[in-house]
């Protein structure tokens, strides 16, 4: 698929709970393969330069590394650490009693392929009915790294171990605190700006078009998050159930791009999802204003 040059899908294919990253002057998007969900086995991921030109890098992990997934690995989450790098991942839909949750591979690549680091789940449990997925790393400004994460309408926080086999205990002796916010259905994730922190997450039903992105700001990663508006929805012009996004910033400029999944208009399959960008811009207040779906994707590419 090299040379080609999309606008919105950035790129061909059903693919859903975009996780996006620069490295370097590069822009990666880690997607789930929106297929009916026992078929989800494998990854791919996407590189840009210019967020015109896609480069498809196909099987970056797949269940015959992940010998634990019985069923499907979704919504991953990424990044990079002294020069390896990193990729989370959900696998299996876990109830209690059963083996599934989130998972961690790492690779000397960011295109891979992934390794299972651990052979079993780092997070298995459910922990304030918080099912073990739609996690995301972030990184505070002390060097900590924290992961927010959960389903069926909570979230919890974590820190993780340096090595990010493990979790440890906050300075009061927890390992899980539930910082889930009014309306929180799933996919989180946060933005440090500005000494602010920015903490979003997805709302209603990702089959149908209540799906939506909310967010929050607060003085700490740990909150409180007191729900500001929303960002992210439905436009009948141009495509419906728009959510479980990420976000990335030019070096160069510093801009903010959304990256998220949203169903073509006419879409009647809950799993025909497709991978946009939009750029993502704040007001004098700080707050983030409401964004526009686009077919042509960001007017000046990355920049």
């Amino acid at each position: 698929m090299d040379g080609a040059v999309p606008g919105n899908p950035c790129f061909p294919g059903t693919y859903a709970d975009p996780e996006g990253i620069v490295y370097g002057d590069t822009v990666f998007i880690y997607p789930t393969r929106s297929l009916p969900f026992k078929e989800q086995t494998a990854m791919d991921c996407f590189s840009s330069t210019d967020l015109r030109h896609w480069t498809k890098h196909e099987n970056i992990i797949s269940t015959d590394e992940v010998k634990w997934a019985w069923g499907a690995l979704w919504a991953p989450a990424v990044l990079e650490k002294d020069r390896r790098y990193y990729l989370f991942f959900g696998a299996n839909d876990v109830h209690e009693g059963e083996t599934g949750g989130i998972g961690v591979a790492v690779s000397d690549r960011p295109e891979g392929p992934f390794k299972d680091m651990l052979g079993k789940p780092l997070i298995n449990e459910i922990v304030n009915g918080a099912q073990p997925i739609d996690q995301f790393v972030f990184r505070d400004k002390d060097g900590s790294y924290y992961m927010y994460y959960g389903g069926w309408g909570h979230c919890n926080m974590v820190k993780l171990a340096d090595d990010f086999k493990s979790i440890v205990p906050f300075p009061d002796g927890s390992l899980y605190k539930e910082v889930t916010p009014k309306d929180y259905t799933e996919g989180p994730f946060m933005l440090e700006k500005d000494g602010k922190y920015y903490f979003m997450w997805s709302e209603g039903d990702w089959t149908r078009d209540s799906y939506r992105v909310a967010y929050a700001i607060a003085d700490s990663p740990f909150g409180p998050f007191e729900r500001v508006g929303t960002i992210l929805e439905s436009d009948p012009e141009v495509g419906t159930g728009a959510g479980h996004h990420s976000m990335i910033q030019s070096p160069k400029t510093g801009r903010y791009y959304i990256v998220y999944h949203r169903h073509p208009l006419g879409a009647t399959d809950g799993n025909d999802r497709v991978t946009c960008i939009d750029e993502l811009l704040f007001d004098s207040d700080g707050r983030i204003l409401p964004v526009k779906m686009t077919f042509t994707g960001p007017a000046s590419g990355f920049q």
